[in-house]
């Protein structure tokens, strides 16, 4: 009996030559992983530390520009602006990682319910998560970073109830279709019970689309946590994070100070750019209708 070699999906096929959702995607994961990297190593590659008393840097010079010394330059409390911009992406990936997983959390089960039960549950969630989505994200992290405060956990609280209904609402569109599927019905014939349903059956077949929504929504997370940062409501003053630098540096900017705004600002863009490729590859990975439109194009 002959043995067939299995072959990889096609978007996996990288070959001599990706296409270029691909090529984008391992670009995207790149600049990921960089990022992933220079955070958890922050305390190591710092090139001079900052400290959260200000005091301790009356020694440093405030406004230096780039040097072989501060790679970034200073600030005006004399803080280093590379260590400052390292530990601000370990701060943003604490609060984005924490904020897109308890959208998740919350979102996928309650799709999941909705779906699959109906009635009136369906009617009442539907009501509250539509409501919730035609309120604009930043706005409304915004008014709740107001009610529970600053902080880390806090900040996570304020932008996760922003992405809530997109998982809700991808999931339970997904649950809708697959519970009149076969499997699905001879299931419920057996005497399974709605958990078991729901765990065993409809989870790994609903959630397809939730690692793309992760990525995108970190993306965006980064820029609401930086708008948060810059009207004061994110995390407290002493803690390094890209929207408060920001928004100190910009009063320096009229007097030729750059430098304290161009490397919070391009880190930010670029973990931003990278999230995103890396969500529209896998948006193309997980969905085949994707695929054959770009296999039709080569």
């Amino acid at each position: 009996m002959a043995i067939t070699k299995r072959r990889l999906p096609t978007f996996l096929q990288f070959g001599k030559s990706p296409n270029l959702s691909q090529k984008l995607m391992l670009i995207g994961l790149a600049i990921t992983l960089f990022f992933i990297f220079l955070a958890f190593f922050a305390p190591v590659f710092q090139a001079w530390g900052w400290l959260q008393n200000p005091k301790d840097f009356l020694s440093n010079p405030i406004h230096e520009p780039p040097s072989a010394k501060h790679w970034f330059g200073t600030s005006r409390l004399g803080y280093d602006v590379f260590s400052r911009t390292l530990f601000g992406a370990q701060a943003a990936l604490l609060v984005v990682i924490l904020a897109t997983a308890l959208s998740m959390i919350i979102g996928v089960p309650l799709g999941m319910l909705s779906g699959y039960l109906g009635g009136n549950l369906d009617k009442v969630l539907l009501f509250i998560m539509d409501s919730i989505y035609t309120l604009p994200g930043l706005l409304l992290s915004v008014t709740l970073a107001f009610v529970v405060g600053r902080g880390i956990l806090n900040a996570a609280i304020a932008i996760s109830i922003a992405y809530i209904p997109q998982y809700y609402r991808v999931v339970r569109n997904h649950t809708v279709s697959v519970k009149t599927e076969v499997f699905i019905e001879a299931a419920q014939a057996m005497g399974a019970s709605t958990w078991v349903v729901l765990s065993r059956y409809l989870f790994f077949n609903v959630i397809q689309s939730v690692p793309v929504l992760f990525t995108l929504n970190a993306a965006d997370a980064i820029l609401v946590l930086g708008g948060l940062g810059f009207l004061g409501l994110g995390l407290p003053e002493e803690v390094p994070e890209w929207g408060h630098d920001l928004k100190q540096a910009l009063e320096a900017l009229p007097t030729g100070i750059w430098w304290t705004t161009l490397f919070p600002g391009l880190t930010m863009t670029f973990m931003v750019v990278g999230l995103s490729l890396l969500g529209e590859g896998l948006n193309e990975f997980v969905n085949p209708r994707l695929r054959r439109e770009n296999r039709i194009r080569k």
